[in-house]
């Protein structure tokens, strides 16, 4: 078989081999955790050493954190009028969302259309402050929504400065914080975030497993109204149905280990991008990078060069041994500009020509190079007609 370099971590992530062990080990489990018996109790403390682990990650307490079957999952569930702190039971009147989310967030959640308002972003990315001083009026009782970190550009949120404009005007804040969890702090007290959502399989857990985090606040616990999935009483009372306790077992492991490696990991991946950037623009040197002067993920590169087309670039870059992506993998088989880069307001041409590399802790020099090389073919095939270096 052909040599490959995977570089679409963004999309998804390799199991970490802690969360393959604890999958695989909770998979002999038999019992359904909401019985009592030996069995079920056993698999309810797998469930539990999970949410510890998931809590520890996220700065959180275990009772606030709630399992989902994804992050799109615990998006919805976050994004509802009925959220209740401190005994005020009004609903949300209204909810704010960046014009640079994830479209499960943009797509405004259990809010009526008419109830939600997207903020501009800077050229750089970043939410325009002012714009959201300006939308949030303190009569109301707004919900606003940013993710902590971009998943096309990697560029990180001003979340704590945001979370206090929010608060200083009766708000609360839900983070979205898929991309950044495991690869930059993400600590939902040290940011402010009231509410925070966040996935197994983008840290290394397996495909199926996500979390909905709460803020414990001196006002008392946010409580969730309506549940977005009704029936049984699992997960306190806000999520419906049968754990899939190997899943989030899986996801448990995955965030204890992202936890204890994060910091080097981090160091070694944004060298990585660097090296690869550097090389990027010497063979290149009309390639722009978007958010490169912005603080970023340490493992996200977005870049491009005039005329290229990135649905037509993703695939000969697979031809040639590498997976990369033109965007949010949610999106996949839309030909179509970014909405992210729209949103920075970025050229249609040039955004339409946008690829995305994303590495992760299993990323080599090897790999690397081979990235280099497919670059060096993609753009001389590609571009044909186009000025370029090569």
């Amino acid at each position: 078989m052909r040599e490959r370099a995977y570089f679409d971590w963004n999309a998804t992530t390799p199991l970490r081999a802690e969360a393959r062990d604890a999958t695989g080990t909770a998979l002999d489990f038999t019992g359904n955790a909401s019985s009592v018996h030996a069995e079920g109790r056993a698999a309810r403390a797998l469930i539990e050493e999970a949410r510890a682990q998931v809590a520890t990650l996220t700065g959180a307490e275990p009772k606030n954190v709630t399992f989902t079957a994804s992050a799109t999952e615990a998006n919805m569930l976050a994004l509802t009028p009925h959220l209740e702190m401190g005994g005020c039971k009004e609903p949300r009147d209204r909810l704010f969302v960046s014009g640079v989310e994830h479209p499960s967030v943009l797509n405004g959640g259990r809010f009526a259309a008419a109830q939600v308002e997207k903020l501009p972003v800077a050229g750089t990315g970043i939410v325009d402050l002012d714009a959201l001083r300006g939308a949030v009026a303190p009569s109301e009782r707004p919900l606003v929504s940013v993710m902590l970190a971009n998943n096309e550009t990697g560029i990180i949120q001003p979340i704590r400065e945001i979370a206090d404009i929010v608060h200083a005007s009766n708000g609360l804040l839900h983070v979205d914080a898929v991309q950044g969890a495991g690869r930059i702090d993400c600590d939902i007290e040290a940011l402010g975030a009231d509410l925070m959502s966040v996935s197994s399989h983008k840290l290394g857990g397996p495909q199926g497993a996500g979390a909905l985090i709460r803020h414990s606040t001196e006002f008392g616990d946010i409580h969730i109204a309506k549940p977005l999935i009704k029936g049984g009483g699992q997960e306190r009372g806000l999520r419906a149905g049968t754990e899939n306790v190997a899943a989030i077992a899986g996801f448990g492991a995955a965030c204890a280990a992202a936890a204890s490696a994060r910091q080097a990991e981090a160091s070694r991946m944004a060298a990585l991008r660097d090296q690869f950037e550097a090389a990027l623009v010497k063979m290149t040197p009309n390639a722009v990078i978007f958010g490169r002067n912005a603080e970023r993920l340490p493992n996200t590169s977005l870049f491009t060069v005039p005329g290229l087309k990135a649905e037509t670039a993703v695939i000969a870059f697979d031809l040639n041994g590498i997976a990369v992506s033109s965007g949010s993998a949610c999106s996949s088989g839309k030909v179509a500009a970014s909405h992210v880069l729209t949103a920075m307001g970025v050229a249609p041409d040039l955004a339409r020509g946008a690829v995305r590399v994303s590495l992760g802790w299993e990323t080599t020099e090897r790999d690397l190079e081979m990235l280099q090389n497919a670059w060096k073919r993609v753009v001389s095939s590609l571009l044909k007609g186009h000025a370029h270096a090569a």
